[in-house]
């Protein structure tokens, strides 16, 4: 980290949804600048939720600033330069090229009727190689894998400028390969000026791997927080245990001898009496 300057606050965060019950309960939490922040929860605990919230697209209770900036007082054009969301499926539904799609990442800084400049364009196509869709410009985009539609959006956020990344599910449509390109290119935005990440994961073992800290939310709060760094593997055991059932870490070796948390199930055993490995990617 830079600093211990406050990039996120989220304070006493409500959100109500059928019959009255709150789905997030005076949630609050902080995320500071260069941090690679997770959540992780079981379904339905408010991870989408969460995320939507931050963002403004659902109305709320409680207040979230972004270095003093009161994010429900900002206009959607506003709110578009200082925060990209990422959602698990981009709802774009009309024929439109690759290039257009990352385009639509300057429209916050363009003035009515303004198009993209040349220089916008080539800082386009970069993105686009940067994420691995190099020559795929003038592709329909929904003729995209569900996966390259991600990393196409990745793209259009890359060129947006904006200072703060929330990420709904990111691993869940792409294969190993693109799946190590997209967290490699968020650590490296995290790393540039002052910027950080929140981001939902499916995977609690790429969460280990990837984020600073995680937020484990239950019952519309947040549980505990982990730092997988500094944390003993007692401490994280017990928490995840709280959200997943029995549970055990272990770290392990890659092949360049790097050390990796890996989350394991030990809920149920096979015929064999071996431990079902649910979660170790």
């Amino acid at each position: 980290r830079t600093n211990n300057m406050i990039d996120l606050s989220v304070q006493g965060l409500v959100k109500s949804f059928e019959q009255g019950n709150n789905i997030l309960d005076g949630l609050t939490f902080e995320v500071n600048t260069g941090e690679r922040v997770g959540i992780l929860g079981r379904n339905g605990c408010g991870k989408t939720t969460l995320l939507k919230t931050i963002c403004g697209i659902l109305p709320h209770k409680g207040t979230c600033l972004l270095e003093q900036t009161v994010l429900e007082q900002l206009s959607a054009r506003r709110m578009a330069r200082l925060v990209g969301y990422i959602p698990q499926r981009s709802g774009i539904s009309i024929d439109i090229s690759v290039l257009d799609v990352v385009l639509m990442g300057f429209n916050p800084r363009l003035g009515l009727l303004e198009r993209p400049g040349r220089k916008m364009q080539d800082l386009a196509v970069q993105a686009l190689e940067q994420v691995g869709l190099g020559g795929r410009e003038q592709s329909n985009y929904l003729c995209l894998s569900e996966g390259q539609k991600q990393l196409c959006i990745l793209a259009r956020t890359l060129v947006s400028g904006s200072r703060l990344l929330l990420l709904d599910e990111p691993e869940s449509a792409l294969d190993f390969r693109y799946r190590h390109r997209m967290f490699n290119l968020l650590k490296a935005w995290v790393a540039q000026e002052k910027r950080a990440v929140v981001v939902t994961l499916h995977d609690p073992s790429l969460a280990l791997h990837f984020c600073d800290r995680l937020l484990l939310l239950s019952q519309g709060n947040v549980l505990g927080i982990l730092e997988p760094q500094k944390d003993s593997l007692e401490r994280m055991e017990q928490l995840l245990c709280q959200v997943y059932g029995k549970v055990s870490l272990q770290r392990c070796q890659n092949h360049q001898g790097k050390a990796r948390l890996v989350m394991l199930s030990e809920e149920e055993e096979d015929e064999s009496g071996n431990e079902n490995h649910l979660f170790g990617r």
